[in-house]
């Protein structure tokens, strides 16, 4: 996906709002659409200038795949991340017109997404994330007492896909929004993604704070949102194969929508999908770098 005309050092990239189908909610994401000459710490201070949640850098592609990605938020680079790998097929699939499905290299593997277009306009993609694997969080007690909450209804566990993403379960709607966590405790855990969840049958709202990535609070976690159907599953809060609608984001006026499944068993998860909406917003570019 070259970037640059003939003479220009311009570095141009887009901007798509992701989870949403409304311009300017949802999970901002900048998209460089062609890194090549770019160092990794380049990637993090433009990821740092940028300051959204995340930034992808698109390189050439290999492994069979049709581009390879970097993501990296404004305080580290991520091997695997939801909105960003979403997003960026957008931005990939609008290059690509003939192309239903979109394969993006990760730093966890090669990750495919389908795409559904109406006319020459995608309006959903759906992806399928790495299967997680899950472990009780050792931390659970501080971990409580950052978020200000006595209890969680379920287990608190850790689920490892890419990001380390730790789930909560609160009493209430009512009780994820209300949440005000001590967000210079959670930055002092070991990194993860602390995700507060409340709903039932298959609807659901959840808020997840990361300080330690550099994200106090993220308008819509698509790494996040595979796990939260598996944990669900697991635990027999809804049957496997059921597609949830997570809502995410509205504290933080960023308000997004986002679908997961998790296919197989509590012995044996086959499949993770997580699917939702993106809206390309602003192109620009950078002069100096």
């Amino acid at each position: 996906m070259p970037s640059r005309d003939a003479g220009s050092s311009a570095l141009r990239y887009v901007v798509v709002d992701v989870f949403t189908e409304k311009p300017l909610e949802g999970n901002q994401l900048g998209v460089f659409l062609d890194a090549r000459s770019l160092s990794s710490e380049q990637m993090q201070r433009l990821a740092r200038e940028m300051n959204f949640a995340e930034s992808v850098f698109v390189l050439p592609p290999g492994n069979g795949a049709d581009a390879r990605i970097r993501i990296f938020t404004p305080a580290t680079e991520l091997p695997f991340a939801g909105h960003p790998v979403l997003g960026s097929a957008f931005v990939v699939g609008e290059q690509l017109p003939g192309n239903a499905v979109v394969r993006l290299e990760t730093g966890i593997g090669v990750v495919p997404i389908e795409l559904n277009r109406k006319g020459s306009q995608i309006v959903f993609g759906r992806m399928r994330q790495p299967i997680p694997t899950w472990t009780t969080y050792d931390r659970e007690k501080e971990l409580l007492a950052a978020l200000g909450v006595t209890r969680s209804r379920l287990p608190v566990e850790a689920y490892k896909n890419g990001p380390l993403h730790v789930y909560v379960e609160l009493e209430s709607e009512d009780a994820v929004a209300a949440l005000r966590p001590d967000i210079s405790a959670l930055a002092e855990l070991p990194a993860i993604g602390a995700n507060c969840f409340a709903g039932s049958a298959r609807r659901w709202k959840t808020r997840m704070f990361a300080p330690a990535f550099g994200v106090p609070e993220d308008p819509a976690t698509g790494s996040a949102a595979g796990p939260l159907a598996v944990h669900l599953s697991r635990h027999g809060r809804i049957g496997f194969g059921e597609e949830i609608e997570i809502r995410q984001g509205a504290e933080i006026r960023r308000p997004s929508i986002l679908y997961a499944r998790a296919d197989g068993s509590a012995d044996r998860i086959e499949r993770v999908e997580v699917g939702g909406s993106a809206v390309i917003v602003a192109r620009g570019e950078f002069e100096r770098y």
